[in-house]
């Protein structure tokens, strides 16, 4: 039976452990409104924009431009997006492991790797794919200009032939108990075929049919990578909110159960003196 010593020390460590717990949920909690805001107000334009761009391909043709081009998946490139940091349960395990069996999947395709985290960093540190671009250091503070570097890079590994396809994986915020891991597939920008005639008017383009595409082009890539990104960050958020939250309560089922068996070992000890004192009084008596 431990100590009564051993006991309290054993709570106050707990008891300090839940409200370390405590303050991460309470940071995690107002990370995470302001990334679900972020979220909710680029939902719109993250959606919308990729039937748009179908649209406006269909029309002007898939030969304008090469981001158009359907190949053979020899080569396949991507973007994998984790946090820097644990404590959020299973948010970087679960995508990790879904990461893995997509890209044994995608074999014999020769797959390179964009990696944002550091947890992806280290997970595929040991592994044989090539790694054009690694964020392993905060990761979670990538300014825009770093992400529009990434948009550039897989524009640029298309273009030239590097790769056939473009994917990317991450964490989609879907609600707060849960998130989900998405694989999107970015390049080649699937298009529609072209409306029968008559069923559709062909509009005016101003100016030509070209510039238009390749602008929405490069914001539509711009935008993948904006929404992933913010996608996982505020599901990231959420994971840890609630890994905190169910922590809490777990160190607060911990002390109730040691401060029962606390409870139990001083009445038993006060039990016990008071048999000795009686059996004393007995036998002074006699």
């Amino acid at each position: 039976m431990p100590a009564l010593i051993d006991l309290r020390r054993r709570i106050r460590s707990v008891r300090n452990t839940q409200q370390i717990t405590q303050a991460m949920k309470t940071v995690s909690t107002a990370k995470f409104k302001k990334a679900q805001r972020s979220v909710l107000d680029g939902r719109p334009l993250w959606h919308n924009l990729p039937s748009l761009l179908e649209r406006v391909a269909a029309w002007a043709g898939r030969q304008v431009s090469p981001l158009l081009d359907v190949r053979d998946e020899k080569k396949l490139l991507a973007v994998i997006i984790t946090s820097d940091k644990g404590l959020c349960g299973a948010f970087n395990s679960n995508l990790l492991s879904r990461a893995d069996a997509f890209l044994d999947e995608k074999a014999p395709a020769e797959a390179s790797l964009i990696l944002v985290g550091k947890k992806a960093v280290n997970h595929f540190r040991k592994k044989p794919y090539p790694v054009l671009r690694a964020y392993g250091e905060k990761a979670d503070k990538l300014t825009v200009r770093e992400l529009k570097e990434i948009a550039h890079l897989l524009r640029g590994q298309y273009v030239f032939g590097r790769t056939d396809s473009v994917y990317i994986i991450y964490n989609e915020f879907k609600s707060i108990l849960a998130p989900r891991v998405t694989f999107a597939r970015v390049l080649p920008v699937p298009a529609p075929e072209r409306p029968a005639a008559g069923e559709e008017l062909a509009p005016d383009w101003e100016p030509a049919t070209g510039p238009v595409l390749q602008s929405l082009l490069e914001l539509y890539l711009e935008t993948q990578v904006f929404h992933a990104y913010f996608e996982s960050a505020a599901a990231e958020q959420a994971a840890r909110m609630m890994a905190m939250e169910n922590a809490t309560k777990n160190a607060e089922e911990l002390i109730g159960d040691l401060v029962l068996g606390l409870n139990k070992i001083r009445q038993a000890s006060i039990t016990k003196e008071l048999l000795e004192i009686m059996t004393a009084v007995d036998a002074m008596a006699k």
